[in-house]
């Protein structure tokens, strides 16, 4: 959305508010319900679609506070938009102290208002001019990303050229071009498990782009993947831990997007993305060295089961976590270690691309 529509909204908005006061009436703010429950999948859009559900927030005694925050943010909002400026995240939370009464306690409630006037507004908060302090990833291999310097010159930046090192995603990638004839896209959970096939250079071996997720990947990162994935059309393949929260939270995040931003998630996945591994059935057919499942991945496994449109709509994940569940067991990616630290270059990978077409959805 381009910036003058968007700083019409937050006057348009604002203009509600200031009229419903004048007609001393109680102003009231809109927005989605951002949540799991609010969701629906469909295998043919590719991504958590926003449901109906909505809240209200109507000022009143108990609710003041938070409406004057909500409020402040959008004037911040629109100051930066002006000014052709930006903030990040942390920087917000300390503007707020100039707010007075209004001022945040905890940057968790300056997020949480961020996030609300985001949705509210159906834009990403980097239109708001609103950035995250962390970087979105790590990329090697087979990949020309063309930039621009501070002075507008273009830039082409060979990701092949970093030596032990790697190319960084950038929290803006909007405007990145890019150059590549690789055949797919692997998608790594740990900065570990990246730099072991960095440094046995699976990226040439296999005429692939490795990309380091760093956990949840951050929008930055499900972004540029996203924007790899439509400009060069090749496969997306993910290789995280084998643990309820690898599937459940960092895959089904890049895949389909979250609850919680479900108004972006058409921007921000990747429907293109399989599951390579790690899978229960690996640590079989591997004999891999595990871990007890901890009492918070039993509860994650059991609340995707129930509750994920994606888990619940793919009978080949429920499978696989109920396996996990019954085994008791999980894996991490470095567990390939046990057999050599080779192994996942010359043994696993091989071994799992003979037959992607097994990998789950």
């Amino acid at each position: 959305m381009a910036k003058a529509a968007i700083d019409q909204k937050i006057i348009e908005s604002a203009k509600d508010v200031h009229g419903k006061i004048m007609r001393r009436q109680k102003p009231t703010m809109k927005m989605p319900v951002r949540s799991l429950s609010n969701v629906k999948y469909q295998p043919s859009v590719g991504y958590f679609q926003l449901g109906r559900g909505q809240k209200t927030r109507t000022l009143t005694a108990s609710t003041v506070k938070t409406f004057a925050q909500t409020l402040k943010m959008m004037s911040l909002s629109k100051e930066l938009i002006s000014a052709d400026d930006m903030a990040t995240k942390r920087e917000a939370y300390y503007i707020s102290k100039n707010w007075g009464e209004a001022a945040f306690a905890e940057q968790t409630e300056s997020d949480t208002v961020m996030d609300d006037v985001e949705a509210m507004f159906r834009v990403n908060r980097e239109q708001l001019r609103f950035v995250p302090e962390e970087k979105g990833g790590d990329v090697a291999g087979r990949l020309v990303v063309i930039d621009k310097d501070a002075k507008g010159k273009q830039l082409k930046i060979d990701c092949t050229k970093f030596g032990s090192g790697a190319y960084s995603i950038p929290i803006d990638v909007e405007h990145l071009g890019f150059q590549s004839k690789a055949k797919f896209i692997l998608a790594i959970e740990t900065a570990g498990a990246f730099q072991r096939l960095l440094k046995y250079d699976y990226w040439d071996k296999t005429n692939c782009i490795l990309i380091s997720l760093g956990g949840v990947p951050t929008r930055a990162c499900r972004r540029f993947i996203r924007r790899l994935s439509d400009k060069l059309r090749i496969p997306v393949y993910a290789f995280v831990d084998g643990d309820p929260y690898g599937i459940c939270n960092i895959y089904r995040t890049l895949k389909v997007g979250s609850g919680n931003a479900a108004h972006l998630n058409e921007y921000f996945c990747v429907p293109r993305a399989r599951y390579l591994g790690v899978t229960p059935q690996d640590i079989i057919d591997y004999k891999l060295p595990t871990h007890p499942l901890k009492e918070v991945d039993i509860k994650r496994a059991k609340d995707a089961l129930k509750n994920d449109p994606f888990i619940k709509h793919h009978k080949l994940w429920q499978r696989a976590l109920e396996q996990m569940l019954e085994m008791g067991q999980r894996v991490e990616q470095q567990a390939f270690a046990k057999h050599s630290l080779d192994f996942v270059v010359k043994k696993y990978l091989p071994d799992k691309f003979k037959n992607p077409s097994k990998f789950l959805p």
